[in-house]
């Protein structure tokens, strides 16, 4: 007789803070059973501040997978991804990154129209730009044929060339994922909610016209679950600044599924 699969369950961390800037309305999500990363940060610089809360997401990442369990991350920016991805590193996993944004995060010092740092972390993450904050945690660049960029609805214009001219996976339409030739796993999955239609989750930061509805994303994600190899999830939070009833929150649950594989050493192929 098959020996019975082994699940594995869930541990999700909470990093309530916008970059370096704590968010008490983030806070406010917590629940019992959650772990909560809110680390005392260094004066001063707020790559030095940043870093220290990437940190404790890597290790965070790390021992969740060392006891068997999958890291699902809340945070209230796209840059805590560098500390998933670095805990997945150290945890000797090398993922296919799938990243669901209305934004491409692809933006360097020399594209961006803005200085924000919240719009680069995937363009450091395949080892573009400036590498501090990658560095400060010992993040390693994933190659960009590891990388699916979905949506991607507002790009500035040179970040726009960087991503067509990289090796990077730039499915503009969401439910192409529902189709698409994916390779073996393991799977880090990114959720900024603001992919999601404004008519949906109006309750955004930086909104963007358009996007997919919560239901096309719903079904991508259990297509995605359906491979069993979704080894870390991290979710980007909407603002709870803004008043608005949203759908969003129960969208992405179909991410942290349970799992019967075992990603404790799986290594992903590449896309091409």
């Amino acid at each position: 007789m098959a020996s019975e699969k082994k699940q594995m369950k869930n541990q999700i961390f909470l990093t309530p803070f916008f970059l370096d800037e704590l968010v008490p309305e983030l806070e406010a999500l917590i629940k019992p059973i959650w772990r909560v990363n809110k680390p005392s940060l260094p004066e001063g610089d707020t790559k030095a501040r940043m870093s220290a809360a990437h940190e404790a997401i890597a290790g965070f990442v790390f021992d969740t997978l060392a006891a068997g369990l999958r890291p699902v991350s809340i945070a209230g920016d796209c840059c805590s991804a560098l500390g998933m991805l670095a805990g997945l590193q150290r945890a000797k996993l090398n993922p296919t990154l799938v990243w669901f944004d209305a934004h491409g995060d692809f933006n360097t010092m020399e594209t961006t129209p803005s200085g924000f740092l919240g719009g680069m972390p995937l363009a450091m993450i395949v080892g573009k730009g400036d590498l501090a904050l990658p560095a400060a945690i010992g993040l390693d660049p994933l190659p960009e044929n590891q990388v699916i960029l979905t949506d991607g609805r507002d790009l500035d214009p040179g970040e726009r060339e960087l991503i067509v001219n990289s090796g990077v996976v730039h499915l503009a339409d969401p439910a192409d994922l529902l189709d698409y030739p994916l390779p073996g796993g393991p799977f880090y999955v990114h959720f900024d909610v603001d992919v999601v239609s404004l008519e949906e989750s109006p309750a955004q930061n930086y909104p963007a016209e358009g996007g997919p509805s919560a239901s096309l994303l719903r079904a991508v994600f259990r297509r995605l679950a359906r491979t069993e190899w979704i080894a870390a999830v991290s979710v980007s939070s909407w603002t709870r600044t803004v008043k608005a009833k949203s759908s969003v929150c129960p969208c992405w649950r179909p991410l942290s599924g349970k799992t019967s594989r075992d990603v404790s050493s799986r290594s992903a192929g590449g896309l091409r």
